[in-house]
């Protein structure tokens, strides 16, 4: 699968959006994460620009390519799952994008062929007593295979969530 292939895909998942609110949809599993990555205005604008440009995916291992960078609403991004040549597509598309003054992220969703179905939110925000990362994701079993890794998949997107926030931290304080 590369890039220009994912044009046409859909959405692998009918609650499109949903990462924006506090609610998870029904037969989904739920994931949060939350880091302090830091402090000041420095670190706030180093880690959305490394948020919004795909470093942060990079930086934690993840192989990713995507059709805009900085990310907008219906950028395609396709990573892969695995080790080299034999890794695993995972598509995905922008679905929302947030840029506010002191609040910068997206959350992309899962397209056919994704071995979940789902969406995952990052969100980066300036707070009083510092600079936070936040994953939000839901997710089910998209194929066979993620149905057989069950608890093993979860963990996994657990320690994934965990190696993104240290990505950013390590990208916001160089």
């Amino acid at each position: 699968m590369k890039l220009d292939d994912l044009i046409g895909l859909r959405f692998s998942y009918d609650a499109v959006g949903s990462t924006r609110y506090v609610e998870t949809p029904p037969g989904y599993h739920r994931l949060d994460h939350r880091a302090r990555i830091g402090g000041g205005d420095e670190v706030f604008r180093r880690a959305t620009e490394a948020l919004m440009n795909w470093k942060m995916h990079r930086k934690a291992g993840v192989r990713v390519t995507a059709t805009d960078s900085p990310a907008v609403i219906g950028t395609n991004a396709l990573g892969r799952a695995g080790v080299g040549p034999l890794g695993l597509p995972v598509p995905c598309r922008v679905v929302w994008v947030a840029d506010e003054p002191d609040r910068v992220g997206f959350a992309y969703g899962t397209l056919e062929g994704h071995p979940a179905s789902g969406e995952e939110s990052f969100v980066v925000t300036r707070e009083p007593d510092g600079v936070y990362f936040t994953l939000r994701a839901y997710s089910r079993a998209g194929t066979w295979y993620a149905r057989l890794g069950g608890p093993a998949t979860r963990a996994t997107q657990k320690l994934v969530a965990q190696r993104y926030g240290q990505a950013l931290e390590r990208l916001a304080n160089p």
